[in-house]
């Protein structure tokens, strides 16, 4: 059981228990009131009277310290009912009238003795004292002791046993109601700490997805066209002085894409409004621009949604950029078209080729997951010497869009 669930069980427990000893000191308040009148109006009491009031009163003061003192080192709970058993059988014995503080403590048993079988078994004791009290001071087991003490004393008994053990079997369920309720809280807690966790990952992942395909790959372009710039200097300055400006397109618009990336942290990166076709015309362009690589393109005039968009683009971008690093190729080329099962963007080259089971790039797994994200897939099929094709597919549903005319 939980920390929590303890806590509510012990707070249910004593609770019940605050209830009892209203009652408690209230019925022995009567009894000794009822004890100290018996000894000042009858005549000529003898020290039976004084041992009964001794013995009542030695039961309260137990209780008294147990009450106040739970923790009292001396007068325990079975210390207390021991005591209670012990007075029980020395009332019955010197005076007859133990019916009453027998009935009025019966509820003390199930309360102190924790267990069912504890109680019970100071209530066997309890019962067996009374009675053996009682025997002996009627000189046995007479007739009148049997019909009327003896079973009206089982009675209350076993009435005692069953109110008991439902009163024990009620607190038992409340205190499994309260530790299944603590162990659920708790569960909830944890469930939202791990939705927390999860989503805090998630958003560093869509940053990094984010950074890599936009920041991370202008700089790549950046330090390409600067070596590219550097090495003809000499030998063909005005190609140096078009790639200085291309570094300077590309910086201006990697400080946009950091702006709008710090100042729309939900939907980084929007992509212009606009078909996506003439979005990817202009990327293409200025790819072979950069590289002088051939860009053979055949694209759809599709109006696609925001999300869409965004995804091909970067689809694109970071397939043109594998090719810049990786490829060596000379030509590339650019399908986007609506089929009946949705967008499809393919991308080729005729480089190198990579083996795509060993890739273990971020590239292409942003990719996938950018992708996933709206419900389409990746295909990259690759092999050494042969080139390679990357083909995104995103469904209809999530596309959300017509071919203009």
């Amino acid at each position: 059981m939980t920390a929590l669930a303890e806590s509510t069980a012990d707070a249910i427990w004593a609770t019940s228990l605050r209830r009892w000893k209203a009652v408690c000191w209230l019925l022995f308040a009567v009894l000794g009131v009822g004890q100290a009148v018996g000894l000042i109006t009858i005549e000529g009491a003898g020290a039976g009277k004084y041992a009964a009031l001794v013995l009542l009163g030695g039961t309260v003061l137990c209780y008294a310290v147990l009450d106040h003192f739970p923790s009292n080192p001396v007068v325990r709970p079975h210390v207390y009912l021991s005591v209670l058993v012990f007075a029980l059988g020395g009332l019955a014995y010197l005076q007859g009238n133990y019916g009453a503080l027998f009935m009025v403590t019966l509820p003390h048993y199930w309360m102190f003795g924790r267990t069912p079988r504890a109680s019970m078994v100071f209530l066997g004791l309890a019962a067996g004292a009374s009675l053996t009290g009682s025997a002996l001071r009627q000189d046995g087991w007479t007739v009148e002791f049997v019909t009327e003490i003896l079973v009206s004393t089982l009675i209350v008994v076993a009435v005692g046993v069953l109110i008991g053990l439902w009163a024990h079997s009620v607190v038992a369920q409340s205190a499994e109601r309260a530790r299944l309720i603590a162990e659920l809280e708790e569960t909830q807690a944890e469930l939202s700490e791990a939705h927390t966790r999860q989503g805090a990952a998630d958003e560093r992942e869509r940053m990094a997805r984010e950074i890599h395909d936009t920041l991370a790959q202008g700089f790549a372009s950046i330090i390409v066209l600067a070596e590219a710039a550097r090495a003809g200097l000499d030998s063909d300055p005005a190609r140096s002085a078009h790639q200085l400006r291309s570094i300077e397109s590309t910086a201006r618009e990697n400080l946009a894409e950091a702006r709008e990336l710090v100042g729309s942290p939900q939907r980084p990166g929007q992509a212009a409004a606009g078909s996506v076709a003439q979005t990817l015309r202009r990327t293409l362009d200025r790819f072979a621009e950069d590289t002088g690589l051939t860009v053979d393109a055949e694209l759809a005039d599709l109006e696609c949604d925001q999300q869409t968009r965004i995804a091909l683009l970067r689809c694109t971008q970071e397939s043109l950029a594998n090719v810049r690093k990786h490829a060596r190729a000379s030509t590339v080329g650019v399908v986007l078209a609506r089929q009946p099962y949705g967008v499809e963007l393919e991308i080729t080259d005729d480089g190198t080729g990579f083996v795509v089971e060993s890739s273990s790039g971020f590239g292409l797994d942003g990719m996938r997951k950018r992708l996933a994200e709206l419900g389409g897939r990746l295909t990259v099929t690759s092999s050494l010497g042969d080139g390679t094709r990357v083909l995104a597919l995103i469904p209809p549903a999530a596309a959300e869009s017509g071919v203009t005319e």
